[in-house]
């Protein structure tokens, strides 16, 4: 059997020196070397997005791969990809790391200066270990753990009141009601509202997710709330000052966790930037920005954008605009809120509609929002615009992202 590898080695150098030694090992396909942990993740999703067969059997990852740390780096994959063996490449190869690459999900250890035997060792059993995983998944394993995970889309508004939570609760419904499995995260931590506009009373937060290294099946179900709809609810906690618990590392766990398990996951992040939040926009596949038509919250959209780009979170090119409460009236149209925040703008615009959402959120009763509702009509519209739905309804289009 070939074993395809593919390196992850920020440091031309080292990726030099790796490249060279796998090219001596027998019956190994060692790809060229990606340089950071975001196109490493991308390579393995477009891969994994044509068949599990196409992913590598094993991923080496350099201990300054960058910008991601390696060990969450490896845990993602570990969650994202079960069928593909990773292997640790550090100079520190003592008991406290081997300890923690494990629990991250790494089938081993090679140390540097790298050598023959050692890496030979370590690619042969993590190759072995990934043929075992994919022999179970073809025999009937859950198909979601066999690829890249589910969609995610992260919502966030440019500032309070935009509409954000109302955006990402109906792209939910609107991906549920086409039959996806879809869970939707509540990471507005000190004072999301999910649980409020679909009236649930839950005890379990994603702050009791903070403190867990490995998130077990049964773990995370003892977390999710399932919805009278279907949806998969994660909720923010009650108190919170809870919220400070839950670190970017936490998001990226726990999404990696859901992604393993729903179709969809759908990502509340409010309007003030945590570190769990930008987590969440940065490995999005769709990351939304939703702003009204009015100067300052465009202005506001402006700087989240802007800051998104300085601290490498997310480029604009790659952020979806969604112009809410929009009137044919206003001064402010979608065409002025693209050239001013540089990001696209997705097609749909949500009319304003105040009055038909207040009942729907007094009662928190967001699922009970009147079809005829042209808010409604319109994110589930926006819904097949960016490919959340089978099909677009009439007048949608494809992803606008890709526009």
């Amino acid at each position: 059997m070939t074993i395809r590898i593919l390196p992850a080695v920020g440091d031309p150098d080292a990726a030099r020196s790796l490249s060279g030694l796998l090219g001596q090992l027998p019956g190994v396909e060692p790809s060229a070397p990606v340089g950071d942990s975001t196109l490493l993740l991308d390579t393995l999703a477009s891969l994994a997005a044509t068949s599990l067969e196409e992913l590598p059997e094993v991923v080496l990852v350099h201990e300054r791969i960058g910008p991601a740390p390696a060990l969450e780096l490896i845990r993602e994959i570990a969650l994202r990809f079960p069928a593909v063996g990773v292997v640790l490449v550090t100079a520190d190869a003592g008991p406290a790391l081997y300890s923690a690459a494990m629990d991250a999900g790494a089938r081993g250890i090679a140390g540097i200066p790298l050598s023959y035997d050692e890496l030979a060792a370590r690619v042969q059993g993590a190759a072995q270990w990934a043929t075992g995983v994919r022999r179970h998944l073809g025999g009937g394993g859950d198909p979601l753990a066999a690829g890249p995970g589910g969609q995610l889309v992260a919502v966030a508004g440019a500032k309070g009141g935009v509409g954000t939570t109302v955006t990402a609760v109906q792209l939910a419904l609107a991906a549920r009601a086409a039959g996806r499995k879809v869970a939707l995260v509540d990471l507005d931590l000190q004072s999301g509202d999910i649980a409020s506009y679909l009236d649930v009373q839950f005890r379990r937060s994603i702050a009791d997710l903070a403190q867990i290294s490995d998130i077990s099946p049964r773990v995370l179900q003892d977390a999710v709330f399932t919805h009278q709809t279907g949806l998969g609810l994660l909720l923010a906690p009650g108190e919170g000052e809870r919220g400070e618990e839950v670190t970017d590392g936490t998001a990226r766990q726990v999404i990696g966790a859901l992604r393993s398990r729903f179709e969809l996951v759908v990502v509340d992040c409010g309007t003030q930037m945590t570190s769990a939040g930008a987590a969440a926009v940065e490995i999005a596949d769709i990351a939304l920005l939703v702003t009204t038509p009015d100067v300052v919250a465009v202005r506001a959209a402006k700087r989240m954008v802007r800051l998104w780009d300085r601290l490498q979170i997310r480029k604009a090119e790659e952020t979806v605009t969604v112009v809410n409460r929009h009137t044919r009236s206003a001064e402010i149209q979608p065409q002025l809120v693209q050239r001013a925040t540089g990001t696209s703008v997705a097609r749909t615009a949500i009319p304003a509609g105040f009055k038909e959402l207040q009942p729907a959120v007094d009662s928190g009763r967001m699922q009970d929002l009147d079809a005829k509702s042209a808010v409604k009509q319109a994110l589930w519209g926006l819904a097949g615009e960016l490919g959340l739905v089978a099909a677009a309804p009439p007048g949608g289009g494809r992803r606008a992202a890709h526009r």
